[in-house]
């Protein structure tokens, strides 16, 4: 009786951590640090963050050690980070490119970096190294190739904001989507998002986010529904995600980005119950980015339970935890699994247990002796014989001390 509830809570704890790690992929983390000329930490400096791939804009103060950090950003995106101080410019980076997740590069900023800049640029001035005539001289066919230039620039323009407003009103659309409790009203905005997005593809069909974001919302829109319209959704959530690889940008699509695909590829084949394709996916992802092999791993046994396999599934938390020392989830997983492989001798009658039963659930209250699954990992060890040194009050245990 005792294994079959624990089977339950296994099953259904399982499900929660998978939802929480395809939602990772979406998003990206940026921080660094701002300091003076003479290296002392900048206080409340305001970090302007404006997107210029597709139309967004963020802000965020440094604080009293002078670190600043934005997360939640959208991912596989571009920023122009300015640093600003008492409403003045007095810094800034352009291009920086915000990959999936939070292990980007820090943006660091120096209050005095812009007015040296513009000392230097008064010497260039006064030393005459720029001509000022030459700037303002232009011939007639000159000037017809800059009028010219300026009319492409306007269209250019116009289109741009007409992608911006498509892309962002998808975006609300998958947001309203998520806080929706109503069935119908939920799969009505996640099919509004994914107009939108086809919609911004015709605009252009080269961005990655719009990709991602189209895969995201046919991944929900698939979630929401049943039998064949169900289906339907995931493959084409698997065919946007996929595509989104093979879009062509100005520079390579980092390893990290294509990582976060792969990981999101991987879960929608779970849920498909194809495992052959996730683990395809799954290991691809913890190649490109190695930082991700254990969050892959942890995906694909998650995958395999929600599927119905529990016995392989335990290999991959183990692999989870062999990447993460420290993943307290993926030690819980592997020993409860671990716990359900348990075997009774049929001539002793005696119940035993692969070696690592006892080892993993010590593991994980190590780590979180007060986590979610605290109680559960205390009363699967008190089963096995183990002594439990823990606050979390288990149900059926006596609170009397024995004598010594």
């Amino acid at each position: 009786m005792m294994l079959a509830k624990l089977r339950k809570l296994t099953f259904s704890s399982a499900f929660v951590l998978l939802a929480a790690a395809s939602a990772f992929a979406q998003t990206a983390t940026l921080q660094g640090d701002v300091k003076d000329q003479n290296g002392q930490p900048v206080k409340g400096a305001v970090i302007d963050l404006t997107r210029t791939d597709i139309k967004g804009h963020y802000t965020v103060k440094s604080d009293k050690k002078g670190h600043w950090l934005y997360t939640g950003l959208p991912g596989a995106s571009t920023f122009d980070i300015t640093c600003m101080v008492d409403g003045k410019p007095v810094d800034q980076v352009k291009g920086v490119k915000a990959n999936y997740g939070d292990d980007n590069p820090p943006i660091n900023f120096n209050t005095g970096r812009m007015a040296a800049a513009a000392a230097a640029q008064a010497q260039a001035n006064q030393t005459g190294q720029a001509s000022t005539e030459q700037e303002r001289g232009m011939s007639k066919e000159q000037k017809e190739q800059y009028e010219q230039a300026l009319k492409k620039n306007s269209e250019a323009i116009k289109k741009n904001k007409e992608l911006n407003d498509t892309y962002n009103a998808g975006r609300a659309s998958l947001t309203a989507a998520a806080a929706d409790t109503d069935p119908a009203k939920k799969k009505a905005d996640y099919q509004a998002a994914i107009d939108k997005f086809n919609a911004a593809n015709q605009l252009d069909a080269n961005q990655v986010a719009i990709w991602t974001s189209l895969g995201e919302a046919y991944e929900g829109l698939g979630k929401a529904s049943t039998g064949d319209d169900r289906t339907k959704a995931l493959d084409q959530a698997a065919d946007a995600y996929k595509h989104s690889l093979t879009v062509t940008t100005k520079e390579p699509q980092s390893p990290q980005n294509q990582a976060a695909v792969y990981n999101q590829l991987g879960n929608i084949y779970g849920m498909e119950k194809k495992m052959p394709e996730a683990e395809e996916a799954l290991n691809k992802a913890a190649q490109l980015d190695p930082a991700m092999a254990a969050k892959a791993n942890f995906n694909m046994g998650a995958n395999l339970v929600n599927g119905g396999q529990p016995d392989k599934a335990a290999e991959f938390f183990k692999k989870a935890t062999d990447a993460d020392p420290n993943y307290a989830e993926a030690w819980y997983q592997y020993g409860s699994l671990l716990m359900m492989q348990g075997k009774v001798d049929p001539k002793t009658g005696q119940q035993t247990y692969p070696p690592d039963t006892a080892t993993a659930l010590k593991k994980y209250l190590d780590l979180q002796p007060n986590g979610p699954h605290a109680q559960e990992a205390s009363a699967m060890l008190q089963a096995l014989g183990e002594k439990v040194q823990t606050n979390v009050t288990v149900p059926g245990a006596s609170t009397k001390k024995k004598k010594p």
